[in-house]
């Protein structure tokens, strides 16, 4: 098959096959491009701030177009609900967060992040001291975590789960909790804002020029699989004629 390969009239066949297939693969290449060109952007309105209600509702779970959206809610602080959050990453530094218990207007509760700390003592020191009353915040809603797998009533709580909350809030909010939490834009009493960056744009892929492509690839392979083909086919042919006649 090689001295058949290297016949001028074949080298030239694959010439034009890796032409052919060179081709196809740069015509798969723009493919792939066009597939994120014309993908849809996924935009949200995220730095509009909006009434909590609007947003999301008390045991219900979370859309994802909600998650990142800035709100605002009204309620009342409840003293004695306050918590710290411990190894909690802010600027590329572990500290404290001290999360209050907002029962909102309706009722419901609402877990808000009032700012971080890198000491815990003045962590727990601002929790102390909050005092309850009405109030007002604005943040960013964030989805909450998966509940802490270790013992925290031991040990420290390091994650925003509302059903851990449920078990560290002795007062039942009547109308449910949020299944997530408020980053306060503002942090409270001297504490450090917390880092709550702009949710980030997504591209949604066309995936009809991604199957595009994908066939431009399958071409290209196939144009030299014909070249071997037909070479492979002369060899065979040739390999008949010179085999000796069984019936002379």
């Amino acid at each position: 098959m090689l001295r058949i390969a290297l016949r001028p009239r074949w080298i030239a066949a694959l010439v034009l096959a890796l032409a052919v297939a060179a081709g196809f693969a740069l015509l798969s290449q723009w493919q792939l491009s066009r597939s994120v060109s014309t993908g849809t952007v996924v935009e949200r309105p995220t730095e509009t701030v909006l009434p909590l209600a609007e947003v999301a509702q008390p045991q219900e779970p979370i859309r994802t177009d909600a998650d990142g959206q800035l709100v605002t809610a009204s309620g009342e602080y409840l003293a004695g609900d306050t918590i710290v959050l411990s190894d909690r990453i802010n600027g590329g530094q572990a500290g404290y967060w001290v999360v209050a218990h907002l029962r909102t207007a309706d009722g419901a509760g609402l877990a808000v992040a009032l700012g971080w700390s890198a000491d815990r003592n003045g962590a727990a020191s601002v929790a102390s001291s909050l005092e309850g009353g009405e109030a007002t915040v604005t943040g960013r809603f964030v989805v909450d975590e998966a509940p802490q797998t270790s013992d925290f009533e031991h040990g420290e709580l390091s994650t925003l789960a509302a059903a851990a909350l449920v078990n560290l809030w002795p007062d039942a909010d009547p109308a449910g909790i949020y299944n997530g939490y408020v980053v306060a834009g503002e942090p409270s009493g001297g504490l450090a804002k917390i880092d709550s960056p702009r949710p980030v744009t997504t591209v949604e892929l066309n995936w009809l020029n991604v199957f595009y492509a994908a066939e431009w690839v399958i071409f290209a392979g196939f144009a030299v699989f014909l070249w071997w083909r037909l070479v492979r086919d002369v060899w065979e042919k040739e390999q008949r004629a010179a085999a000796p006649d069984p019936n002379p």
